[in-house]
């Protein structure tokens, strides 16, 4: 009888230290993401510098605005804000839409997205109408084509058509002042 056979297996006790290891590598990596003093809550596009996806999008009906085109971005800048009546946040970055509609050197889109027109309509008539094209995207198909993870996202689109800039979700007056307007003051001395 061989000796090594006889005796019990041990466990091997170096095991119990690997959960211990993936633990601190895991928090290594997530301390070094706290730390790098990139904005998490900033979601890359792949549109960024690429031409605004091809964009066809009829009128909300009452509002005697045109729908939603790709011309309409041709020789200005333009916002181009995705919005819903029965999105909250949408009501809550509202008013600070309706205060960059008074800025005469940008214009601003509306898509209206998977809204009924009676509720958009209601919408605009108690908050007011920022918008100087609103297209509705009924089956929300042209906001995939743009991107849009959720309402509002809003895109800056340059003179030449290009998607320079995206914001998601509501603005806020610090991030009008703070990321916005320095992003239109760039397109327009482009």
């Amino acid at each position: 009888m061989n000796v090594e056979d006889s005796q019990p297996t041990r466990p091997r006790r170096w095991l119990v230290f690997v959960p211990l290891a993936l633990f601190l590598a895991l928090s290594g990596l997530f301390l070094a993401q706290l730390l790098s003093g990139r904005d998490v809550s900033t979601i890359p596009s792949a549109l960024i510098g690429q031409p605004a996806p091809q964009t066809d999008l009829p009128p909300l009906e009452g509002t005697g605005l045109p729908g939603l085109a790709n011309a309409a971005f041709e020789g200005q800048v333009t916002l181009v804000n995705v919005w819903a009546s029965w999105c909250a946040p949408c009501r809550q970055e509202h008013p600070l839409l309706m205060q960059l509609a008074g800025d005469d050197r940008i214009r601003i889109a509306g898509l209206n997205y998977k809204d009924k027109p009676e509720n958009a309509r209601r919408f605009l008539g108690e908050l007011g109408n920022p918008y100087d094209a609103i297209g509705t995207d009924d089956a929300g198909r042209t906001a995939i084509n743009w991107g849009v993870y959720g309402v509002p996202e809003t895109f800056l689109v340059g003179r030449d058509g290009t998607i320079l800039w995206k914001h998601v979700g509501p603005f806020t007056p610090q991030s009008v002042a703070d990321d916005l307007m320095p992003q239109i003051e760039k397109a327009l001395a482009e």
